[in-house]
C-alpha cells in the first residue's frame, strides 16, 4: 500500500502545478485529489498551503469518510483541504471516479455568479462534455453538502464538470489527470462562450450533432492501439 499511496501523492502533487500553469487558481485556493487504486483511500491537498511549496510528502491521505489516515502517509500535522468531505462524498457515491478537482477559475466562476449553465455551442464542448456544463445549487463549504450537490447534478449527465452556483467548478475523471483536463477545458469553453455572448445570442448545437461529436471524440479521436493481425508477418 505504501507504494500505491506514494505513487498517487507524486502524481497528484504534479497535477497541482497544472492548475497554476493554466491559470485556474490564485493564492492557495483550489485542490486536486486522487483515489489510491485498490484501496479505500485518497490523497488531497492540505488546507491553505501555497502551491509553490507543495510536495508529495505534504499531501494528506484520507479514507473515504474524509478522515485522516494514521501512518507515514498522513501528511504530518497538516490538515486536509476544507473541501475534503466533498471529495470523499464523490468517491463514496461515484465508484468510477478516480480524481476530483476544484477551482475558482475566472470565466467559469463568472457563469456561477450569474447562475447560468454554459450552453453547448462549441464542438469542443460537445467533444469533452457531451452537452452543456450544468449548473448545480449553492452549497456551503465545510461538510459534504458540496459533494452531494456535485453527485446529484452530474447524475445522468455526460459532463465531467459542474459549475456550482455562486462558487466555482468541480470536475471529475477516471483518474486525477482526467479531472484536471476537465477543469482546464471547462475554463476554456466558459471563456470563449462568455466572449460570444458579447456578439449576440449564443446558438447551441443540435442534439444529434452533439451526440455524434461526443461519440467521435470519446471513441475515435487520438491514437488507437495498433491493429495486429494474427499470423501476419512484420
Amino acid at each position: 500500500m505504501v507504494t500505491a499511496v506514494d505513487a498517487q501523492r507524486e502524481a497528484v502533487c504534479a497535477l497541482h502545478a497544472e492548475l497554476v500553469r493554466y491559470g485556474l487558481v490564485v493564492w492557495t485556493a483550489g485542490n486536486v485529489s486522487g483515489r489510491v487504486p485498490g484501496h479505500d483511500l485518497f490523497v488531497v491537498k492540505p488546507s491553505g498551503v501555497s502551491y509553490d511549496v507543495l510536495t508529495p510528502d505534504s499531501l494528506v491521505v484520507c479514507d473515504l469518510d474524509g478522515d485522516l489516515v494514521d501512518g507515514p502517509w498522513a501528511g504530518g500535522d497538516l490538515r486536509p483541504s476544507s473541501d475534503t468531505a466533498a471529495h470523499a462524498h464523490v468517491y463514496r457515491h461515484m465508484p468510477h471516479v478516480g480524481g476530483v478537482v476544484h477551482t475558482h477559475s475566472t470565466y467559469a466562476s463568472a457563469w456561477a455568479a450569474a447562475g447560468l449553465p454554459v450552453p453547448c455551442a462549441l464542438t469542443a464542448m460537445a467533444d469533452e462534455f457531451g452537452g452543456e456544463i450544468p449548473l448545480g445549487p449553492f452549497a456551503r463549504i465545510g461538510d459534504d453538502s458540496i459533494g452531494r450537490a456535485v453527485v446529484a447534478t452530474l447524475d445522468g449527465h455526460r459532463s465531467p464538470a459542474v459549475i456550482l452556483r455562486n462558487h466555482g467548478v468541480f470536475s471529475i475523471g477516471r483518474d486525477a489527470a482526467s479531472a484536471v483536463k476537465a477543469a482546464v477545458m471547462c475554463e476554456d469553453v466558459a471563456r470563449t462562450t462568455h466572449l460570444a455572448t458579447a456578439l449576440g445570442p449564443v446558438a447551441p448545437l443540435p442534439q444529434d450533432d452533439v451526440d455524434a461529436l461526443f461519440d467521435r471524440y470519446q471513441n475515435v479521436y487520438g491514437q488507437q492501439p495498433a491493429h495486429q493481425d494474427q499470423g501476419a508477418s512484420a
